[in-house]
């Protein structure tokens, strides 16, 4: 008898949405591993290659037992980059299960899936993303690099309607990092860039996942 599909998992906890417009949302992660761009500067390198096979329905019965102990609304699909992978069955299932799902992608691939909320984080050198989220994404978040200037959040601001927030999502907690941010977000201001803004990784400041 043929075993069912799997996906590659890194990890499945709970924790609270540490960024965006989520922020401080009790959620329940799922991280996929593998990523298709794999950053200098990613801060989850470890889900690239480390990961179990887990199918659905393996996958659902972690996500209800954490939901006993930590009650949540929400799952994020996370990574590495987690739309490498099919989650049409996971999502489905998530759905019957009565969860919201948040999908969190560098946006370099579009998977029509009946989710409520795509996170969108385009990455450097060309900051290049799939024209499908220009209507799917809820927010769309920069990290602060160093090579990140204005222009470039500038031409993303014009890419997507101007209710789609940007934030500048520092790289680390690292004095640069920060100060750097701050100061894209005041010349973004000056040059009259709207609805951009600063934000934090509230879980790295209170020492969670």
């Amino acid at each position: 008898m043929p075993q069912p599909p799997t996906l590659k998992v890194a990890e499945i906890f709970s924790s609270i949405q540490g960024e965006g417009l989520r922020q401080g949302e009790p959620t329940l992660f799922v991280r996929f591993s593998g990523c298709n761009l794999e950053c200098s500067f990613c801060d989850t390198k470890y889900a690239w290659k480390k990961g179990k096979d887990y199918s659905t329905f393996q996958i659902i019965d972690k996500i209800k037992k954490q939901r006993r102990r930590f009650p949540a609304e929400w799952v994020c699909l996370t990574g590495g980059e987690p739309l490498l992978q099919d989650l049409a069955d996971l999502v489905q299932k998530l759905k019957e299960e009565r969860f919201k799902i948040q999908v969190e992608t560098n946006a370099t691939i579009f998977c029509s899936l009946p989710v409520d909320w795509y996170s969108i984080s385009p990455k450097p050198e060309k900051y290049l993303f799939r024209p499908e989220y220009k209507k799917a994404a809820k927010e769309v978040k920069l990290v602060v690099t160093k090579a990140l200037n204005l222009d470039t959040v500038q031409r993303l601001r014009q890419e997507f309607p101007e209710k789609t927030p940007i934030f500048l999502q520092p790289q680390s907690t690292r004095k640069w990092s920060l100060d750097k941010g701050m100061k894209l977000l005041k010349q973004a201001q000056q040059a009259g860039i709207k609805n951009t803004r600063l934000s934090a990784q509230l879980h790295k400041i209170y020492g969670l996942r």
